[in-house]
């Protein structure tokens, strides 16, 4: 049975509001060094609302990655009271933090397909220049 359009307006709000308000929280209020500069990239809500995996893109190494990570990890309970606090509902899902890779994906992606433009494109160069005639003197 499809679900009712209110629901799913409610749960793209509450998704939209995670997202804000933990993005609010990255850019200042908390205070661990671990955690590198980053932002949220998607935030996603299980269907029975009861957990969310919020997936954020961190700039840096793979290092940073994982220090950011752990430091998120570290401060789960301080987010999920500030958003309860902020957005005045009684139940919070439990949040689970994860690294989003597909910036630095479609990157890779990217350069790997200009090579390829590259190279066809020489080696049709080469197959002109191959069919011309070569003039005699």
């Amino acid at each position: 049975m499809p679900e009712q359009r209110a629901r799913d307006y409610h749960r793209g709000r509450v998704v939209n509001t995670f997202a804000e308000e933990i993005t609010a929280m990255l850019e200042g209020e908390l205070s661990d060094p671990r955690i590198a500069p980053c932002h949220v990239t998607e935030v996603v809500l299980a269907p029975g609302g009861k957990s969310c995996r919020v997936f954020i893109a961190v700039t840096g190494n793979e290092k940073d990655e994982a220090d950011t990570l752990a430091g998120l990890m570290t401060a789960r309970g301080y987010i999920r009271t500030e958003i309860r606090d902020r957005m005045g509902v009684r139940h919070v899902p439990e949040i689970t933090f994860a690294i989003d890779r597909s910036e630095k994906i479609n990157a890779r992606m990217d350069e790997l397909l200009g090579r390829m433009e590259k190279r066809r494109a020489k080696q049709a160069k080469k197959k002109a220049a191959a069919a011309l005639p070569e003039s005699k003197e």
